[in-house]
């Protein structure tokens, strides 16, 4: 390596099996960028997300969701950037549940909130301040009501209280992809039915409005997030939808 060149950033994904994770994980390796992809160690698909990740030249961690054990990773690994990319939905909760498991478990309280916390305190003890780009979602506010956007709000005060450099990013409906797991079709008809809205108001002049809460693909979505994150100019911001597509 010459006098002038930077070694590769490495970048710690958490949520890296979710629908915009993975794609996170495949634009920082397209940056050239050290990508190590989180799984949870109990996860019935590992060795299948093994494989996947090894396919991008990707690295995968099993770190348990503990304080302690993250944070031990967190200190070994370094990185520069931690993506926080995790999320849940009610039906998996209402799954859980039918399958005899802890529906709590997969609760917004317990995953939107529970776990990036968890990261999020495990980044502050591992002592190098690394950026934390947070995924989070448009409506997020003090003011905003319901379980999901309460548990967000909850982690990006926390966020900025840290200490850390940050990145917020706030999008909107993340829709439009083959390779989502999960169907959703209440989304998707949602995306679907606002895009349409959207795209009149933008025949009649509300360009802003449709650059705004227009839906985003999730490879656009993580190729943002990326570029992002990894831009000095991307520190301690909170992007909106529309920065996240420009």
């Amino acid at each position: 390596m010459s006098a002038d060149a930077r070694p590769p950033a490495i970048a710690f994904v958490a949520g890296a099996t979710g629908y915009t994770g993975r794609e996170i994980v495949r634009a920082l390796r397209a940056q050239g960028a050290r990508a190590i992809a989180h799984v949870r160690p109990d996860s019935p698909r590992l060795e299948e997300w093994r494989a996947r990740f090894a396919e991008l030249s990707a690295e995968i961690d099993t770190t348990p969701w503990t304080a302690p054990a993250m944070t031990s990773t967190l200190e070994r690994l370094r990185p520069g950037v931690i993506f926080a990319a995790l999320g849940t939905t009610k039906k998996r909760a209402s799954q859980a549940a039918a399958a005899g498991g802890d529906a709590e478990r997969e609760s917004y309280e317990a995953v939107d909130y529970g776990l990036t916390s968890i990261l999020l305190r495990a980044a502050v003890k591992a002592g190098h301040r690394p950026r934390f780009v947070y995924l989070s979602s448009m409506g997020v506010s003090d003011s905003a009501r319901g379980a999901y956007f309460e548990a967000r709000a909850r982690l990006e005060r926390e966020l900025h209280s840290s200490g850390l450099p940050f990145t917020i990013a706030r999008p909107s409906f993340i829709s439009g992809s083959s390779e989502r797991d999960e169907a959703r079709p209440l989304e998707r008809i949602g995306a679907g039915a606002v895009n349409a809205f959207l795209g009149a108001a933008a025949v009649l002049g509300a360009k802003r409005l449709k650059a705004r809460y227009a839906s985003v693909d999730p490879k656009a979505l993580g190729e943002s997030l990326v570029r992002h994150g990894l831009d000095p100019a991307g520190e301690n911001r909170v992007l909106e939808a529309d920065a996240l597509r420009g």
